[in-house]
């Protein structure tokens, strides 16, 4: 049985990069760009005051200064400052010629004649230079950097109001089982809610991928095959939970074969989520989960979205937080991987919430995150350190 890392390998190697597109910057957080993006102009474009004051010479703090201008945000100074003279300025003002100081308003006073007196006893510039941050030509954010929100400040900064970026993937998702009823529904005897097609719709929206949701399809081979069909016609990559293991029922490996798509994998060594399937036409892709809400959940975490995002370019790595435990840990099997939700203590050690197994979906509700426990370890020690994945 391949490892989760082999899986991603496998995975990797047989995905085909989604095409580019233009769109408005507004609209890119979570896009992954395709293009650097180069500053237009210097930042800041003038020298800008950083704080409401009065813009002098340093060499007149001493005097008693003759305001000669008042200047706001937003406009051209249109006097040069002389000996012992100054303007009045306020916050993001371009500071005018001939002033290399700006002394802050609560350390000033006006005298008898309307004059202004620095009553401080010493000060900064309190300038920002022109072009301090950035110089016009610099490279200010480099192809494949997936964009959030303080990348959208730097785009509308520069003028790249229409960037180029990746595609994301369109998901389709399939939750199948004919014990599956809609979450309006009450459940009979034999019944469950549908969870978790919800949850990978949650999941997949949380990410900004554009999601096909087909709600749930009975075991029958034949309404199986054509929700499928559809899936594959209208998105990128469809998302199974349910029907990929060895069950009487399980026939969702053989509708995929019929269509045409190979198999690169139908099981991974991992806990939770052991039967993965991976299968690839082409630019179409189907990855089939378990139905146990918490390895669909889990699953879709440490597999569907590394692939997803593979698609559209992401080379950024994962977040991993090394902290340590705040107690001991064992366990007696040692064959798989595992993943185990934790919670952060207040003094920053990693705790286990209390779970009890694959079908415990609400251990996840209290879990900041998880931890990977690798195969063939039996004891993590209070005190060592752990890599939290945040959730």
């Amino acid at each position: 049985m391949i490892t989760l890392e082999q899986a991603l390998e496998i995975a990797f190697s047989k995905a085909q990069l989604l095409g580019t597109e233009t769109i408005d910057f507004l609209q890119s957080s979570g896009c992954i760009l395709a293009q650097d993006v180069i500053a237009d102009a210097d930042m800041p474009p003038f020298h800008k005051s950083a704080m409401d004051g009065y813009a002098c010479r340093r060499a007149d703090l001493d005097m008693e200064l003759e305001v000669v201008e008042i200047i706001p945000a937003g406009y051209t100074p249109t006097k040069s400052i002389a000996l012992g003279q100054c303007s009045k300025i306020m916050t993001g003002a371009q500071v005018p010629e001939g002033a290399d100081t700006v002394f802050m308003v609560e350390y000033s006073s006006e005298t008898a004649t309307g004059k202004i007196k620095f009553t401080g006893e010493k000060t900064n510039s309190n300038i920002c230079l022109k072009g301090e941050d950035l110089k016009e030509g610099d490279l200010v954010i480099s192809s494949g950097t997936m964009v959030k929100p303080q990348h959208v400040a730097i785009l509308a900064s520069v003028g790249c109001i229409n960037p180029l970026v990746y595609q994301k993937p369109q998901v389709g998702i399939i939750s199948t089982g004919s014990e599956l009823v809609n979450p309006e529904v009450t459940p009979r005897s034999s019944q469950i809610r549908n969870s978790n097609g919800p949850q990978l719709f949650a999941q997949a929206t949380k990410q900004g991928f554009p999601v096909n949701y087909y709600g749930i399809v009975p075991d029958d081979e034949q309404l199986t095959t054509k929700i499928i069909e559809k899936s594959v016609a209208e998105s990128d990559v469809t998302i199974l939970s349910g029907g990929v293991s060895v069950g009487d029922f399980d026939f969702v490996p053989k509708i995929i074969q019929k269509l045409g798509f190979e198999i690169h994998f139908n099981k991974i060594n991992i806990k939770p989520g052991q039967h993965i399937t991976f299968a690839s036409k082409g630019n179409k892709y189907i990855i089939g989960l378990p139905g146990n809400p918490v390895s669909s959940f889990i699953q879709f975490e440490v597999f569907a979205l590394p692939f997803l995002r593979k698609l559209m370019n992401y080379q950024q790595p994962e977040i991993q937080l090394p902290m340590p435990m705040s107690h001991d840990y064992f366990r007696k099997k040692t064959d798989r991987e595992e993943c185990l939700p934790v919670q952060i203590t207040n003094q920053n050690e990693v705790t286990l919430v209390e779970y009890h197994g694959s079908a415990h979906i609400h251990a996840y509700h209290q879990a900041f995150g998880y931890i990977s426990v690798p195969a063939g370890t039996t004891e993590i020690l209070k005190g060592e350190l752990v890599h939290v994945r945040p959730l």
